[in-house]
């Protein structure tokens, strides 16, 4: 399958490559592209858009989600450790709102630095997987334990 977003990524964007990847497509293309073009992308290729002004799912939904967390509410909804990551995605995705976790300050900060690696976004995307594989398994730890 293919999926497309914007270019130049940073939390939410490369979090939900990682889901993509990681628990829905193993084997999907993850294009980036300047924004006016996701939309024209997902409609002439058939491509799912993620974060951008007319994908599928948007930079914030109705409910005032990131796509992230549409995409787990929509498909992973029973994973307790991807809804509480979900969570830790929203408030980095969005800093300035009151819920925004500790946890998500630390990665908002850490996400600010993978453009400025000089790194292509697909070269973003797949070394910035170690850090959300990580986040993962600790809150899964974490959720079996309480």
């Amino acid at each position: 399958m293919k999926w497309v977003t914007r270019a130049r990524i940073h939390v939410n964007r490369t979090a939900t490559g990682w889901l993509i990847l990681r628990f829905l497509d193993p084997a999907a293309e993850v294009r980036f592209v300047e924004p006016e073009d996701v939309a024209r992308i997902q409609e002439r290729e058939g491509a799912t858009g993620f974060d951008a002004p007319g994908a599928r799912y948007p930079h914030k939904d109705a409910l005032g989600r990131c796509s992230f967390e549409q995409l787990v509410a929509e498909r992973l909804s029973e994973d307790r450790a991807l809804a509480r990551l979900a969570r830790i995605v929203h408030g980095a995705d969005f800093p300035e709102e009151i819920n925004a976790t500790p946890e998500s300050a630390g990665l908002w900060a850490i996400s600010q630095g993978f453009t400025e690696l000089g790194l292509d976004d697909s070269e973003v995307l797949a070394r910035a997987s170690f850090l959300y594989d990580s986040l993962y398994a600790h809150l899964r730890r974490v959720n079996a334990s309480a």
